[in-house]
């Protein structure tokens, strides 16, 4: 098994640790320790401890939900591998290479020990602390752009601060602490796919703080960053399947093993109230404003990845890379990207549009990655009110063509259904969603499935030609079938 006694007896082709594990500290708690942290902030982070005098970086995770045997079981095999574990990177091209990753120090289940959670939070040595918590995740009210303190769990933290189950109300009452302390604050940071994500999390964190207590709430206000940021890296899950693939090729005994693609990209605000990593040195683009970025990936990346996976579901596809084998598929992402995102994206300068969708349609096509497309359309709910909300708001203040974002809806409430064209089933995942929401992507009015929350990101407009033009697409897809249905 990997754990630290076997460092010393890798195999030859697996890239060691460069530091020693030793040495490192523990000046970052993250929450939500999933496949894409462990591939992208804890990667960068692990390269930055190969430097001199970066060993105070190592990270603290911690997992959230999951008290359940789920939950137990993971953090049983983070201990049991004394948080090691291997990363495989890919190319493209089939081309790979496999390294430890050791910046994870302890892995903390918080339903377990929420004490050791918030002592943690409190302790000095915690300077930064961020998370990947999905973008649905910050609790916030879409029509005010307010925290929302009517949801249970929040109830029940502001009720009983010092035992918090949310992330709002550890990292709250773990800055609480600090400042009774004297310990100063630390930066508060958001790895999540959101526009303007520091901005979001402030209001998430500052306003559970205010409903709490309105001096620690102007404290956290005045004196912890929420810097923006922009993440990019494609992470699929790993099943078993995968998981003895990778540990064959590699030669590792791991039962945490990481798959990724080789391109990574991390675009960050330089706002860290109490210190930070050396990261501009292992490639992270530190920028005044991170806006321009985090549109291009969001309105290019994440969106044609939401249009794609829907439509490739219907088509029965099950991977990302098929959809880019498939040539319909290819000119309607083309035709999005081309004719309704790049012309309404402001990009910074000396962002080339053009080569980073080429760049794009090479990195759907790696098909090593093996992408799930239930993966990249899980939580849909909320990526659709994200990813597609500033081209679809620009398409409708400025007349564009609605056409294929039409289709693109249409073909997201469709594949709410759970079975594709040829008869197959699937299981669409949509936590947000409850039943009775779920229902509505059947209801015989085909315009039912509007009322969903995915779509309140443009409710304030004239939508009335768009909604009609959804459910001509609905029902041109259930007649005609998707190929007959796509659009120019």
């Amino acid at each position: 098994m990997l754990n630290e006694k076997t460092l010393n007896h890798l195999p030859a082709s697996v890239q060691p640790l460069r530091y020693r594990r030793e040495e490192v500290g523990r000046g970052i708690v993250h929450f939500g320790v999933g496949n894409f942290f462990r591939a992208h902030e804890a990667w960068y982070v692990n390269r930055c401890l190969a430097l001199p005098g970066q060993a105070q970086w190592g990270i603290v995770g911690v997992g959230l939900g999951g008290g359940g045997a789920r939950g137990e079981a993971k953090a049983r095999a983070f201990t049991q591998q004394d948080c090691l574990y291997s990363l495989t990177e890919v190319a493209a091209d089939g081309a790979r290479t496999v390294s430890i990753i050791g910046a994870l120090r302890e892995y903390l289940l918080a339903p377990a020990d929420p004490e050791a959670v918030l002592a943690r939070l409190a302790d000095p040595q915690t300077r930064i602390v961020s998370m990947t918590i999905t973008e649905g995740g910050y609790n916030i009210n879409e029509e005010t752009g307010q925290f929302r303190l009517d949801t249970p769990a929040v109830q029940a933290d502001l009720k009983d601060p010092g035992r918090p189950t949310t992330v709002f109300g550890y990292v709250v009452e773990g800055l609480r602490r600090r400042r009774a302390a004297g310990a100063g604050p630390f930066t508060v940071l958001s790895c999540d796919n959101l526009r303007s994500n520091g901005h979001v999390a402030h209001e998430a964190f500052v306003g559970y703080a205010r409903a709490l207590d309105a001096d620690l709430a102007e404290w956290i206000d005045a004196n912890v960053t929420f810097p923006c940021s922009m993440v990019d890296r494609i992470t699929p899950g790993v099943d078993t399947a995968t998981r003895n693939a990778l540990n064959a090729a590699s030669g590792l005994d791991d039962d945490l093993p990481v798959l990724a693609e080789n391109f990574s990209q991390w675009v960050l605000e330089d706002r860290f109230c109490n210190g930070r990593p050396a990261l501009d040195r292992v490639g992270v683009e530190f920028v005044d404003d991170v806006a321009g970025y985090e549109q291009v990936k969001v309105r290019m990346l994440n969106a044609a990845h939401v249009l794609l996976g829907s439509t490739g579901l219907l088509l029965g596809h099950r991977y990302a890379h098929e959809t880019v084998e498939d040539a319909d598929l290819v000119r309607l992402a083309n035709a999005y990207w081309t004719k309704d995102a790049m012309p309404q994206i402001d990009a910074p300068a000396g962002v080339d549009l053009d080569a980073y969708r080429r760049r794009l349609l090479s990195r759907f096509s790696n098909r090593a990655v093996a992408d799930t497309l239930l993966r990249i359309c899980s939580d849909g709910a909320s990526k659709v009110r994200v990813f597609w909300t500033d081209t679809v708001r620009r398409s409708l203040d400025s007349g564009h063509d609605l056409d294929r974002i039409a289709f693109g809806i249409a073909a997201y409430l469709e594949m709410l259904r759970g079975q594709d064209e040829k008869g197959q089933t699937y299981a669409p995942i949509e936590p947000t969603l409850d039943a009775d929401q779920m229902a509505l992507v059947n209801d015989a009015d085909l315009a039912a499935g509007l009322s969903l929350p995915a779509f309140d990101g443009w409710r304030d407009m004239d939508t009335t030609t768009l909604d009609a033009a959804v459910v001509a697409a609905r029902r041109a897809i259930r007649d005609h079938g998707v190929r007959a249905s796509l659009p120019a």
